[in-house]
């Protein structure tokens, strides 16, 4: 087993460690994100397997991790089913002739791994469609699938109504690592961080920029991209408190899709805290559908949370 860091900026300590596993059976590296307790399984040999789905489980524990997830293309879903996880989502284009899944599960207590076992037709996400069709059986799931459906109706309600409306002109500049920094600390104190900025993927370019806008508004976003398939992971630092905010940061949301477009990314995605109804109305409002739900994904002020996957595809590949 081998290991490498990275140190997340505005944190003194690592909060992010790539670890290596490989043996005759398996082999995995594994995206450990300190904060927000989660790991991404990225695995390098095909297959479902007793020994790969107890040593992911065990090594989470090992780690502390609560939820673990991976991301593959659509003929590794079965796989991944019989291992235990369950489809959360789906973000199109993002191989860029291919779609991507995430396939998550929470980690059980010690003695307790077959109780996250679900079959295909147990627990099931719409996928290929427009995005906004879930259709999931178990009751908790429901329930968090009823909550983040609250949310997008009102964030779409919002959206319309600033359709036809002029919004407020948002300046998109780099960002140094020092005010990156600063920022991060700050909302860290605050509890209002939505992110780290912690890397989603492996061998990935990352783009800080800050964007402006009237008022004194002001809101730091990371661009995690790989150009080899053109697609974009868009994370911003903050959520709106206002409606004076709101309205920034989908002017905001404009500006920085403008920015991608102009790059040729294909495929841009990002994660919104399924009960944040002004941030997921910045979204909508640029044509960004919910393509999955995430559930204790993410972690805001402390409190673990559900996460609306929103995607957005830019460009047709075909066009190339």
């Amino acid at each position: 087993m081998t290991a490498k860091a990275w140190e997340t900026n505005g944190k003194a300590a690592r909060t992010v460690d790539e670890v290596f596993f490989q043996n005759d059976a398996v082999s995995l590296c594994l995206l450990v994100h300190r904060r927000a307790k989660t790991m991404r399984v990225v695995d390098f040999r095909a297959g479902p397997s007793r020994a790969k789905r107890m040593l992911v489980l065990s090594l989470a524990r090992r780690e502390d991790v609560e939820k673990v997830y991976t991301l593959v293309e659509r003929d590794e879903v079965s796989t991944w089913i019989k291992l235990g996880f369950a489809k959360e989502g789906s973000i199109p284009g993002f191989y860029k002739r291919s779609d991507a899944f995430l396939l998550g599960r929470t980690v059980p207590p010690t003695g307790d791994d077959d109780t996250q076992h679900p079959r295909d037709s147990e627990v099931r996400i719409a996928i290929g469609g427009d995005g906004d069709g879930h259709e999931l059986s178990s009751p908790a799931e429901s329930e968090a699938h009823i909550r983040a459906e609250k949310t997008l109706v009102q964030a779409k309600k919002l959206a319309k109504e600033l359709l036809g409306r002029a919004l407020p002109s948002a300046k998109v500049a780099p960002a140094s690592d020092a005010d990156v920094k600063k920022a991060i600390a700050a909302t860290l104190r605050s509890g209002r961080a939505l992110t780290t900025f912690e890397p989603f993927g492996r061998d990935v370019e990352r783009e800080h920029v800050v964007v402006t806008s009237r008022g004194g508004f002001e809101l730091y976003a990371s661009i995690e991209s790989q150009a080899c398939f053109g697609n974009a992971f868009l994370e911003l630092l903050t959520a709106p408190r206002s409606d004076a905010e709101k309205t920034a940061t989908v002017a905001a949301v404009g500006a920085l899709v403008a920015r991608l477009v102009a790059q040729g990314v294909v495929s841009c995605f990002s994660l919104v805290p399924s009960d944040d109804v002004r941030l997921a109305a910045a979204f909508a409002a640029h044509g960004f559908r919910r393509t999955g739900l995430l559930q204790n994904h993410v972690v805001v002020g402390g409190e673990r949370k559900d996460a609306i996957l929103f995607s957005r595809k830019l460009a047709n590949p075909a066009d190339d």
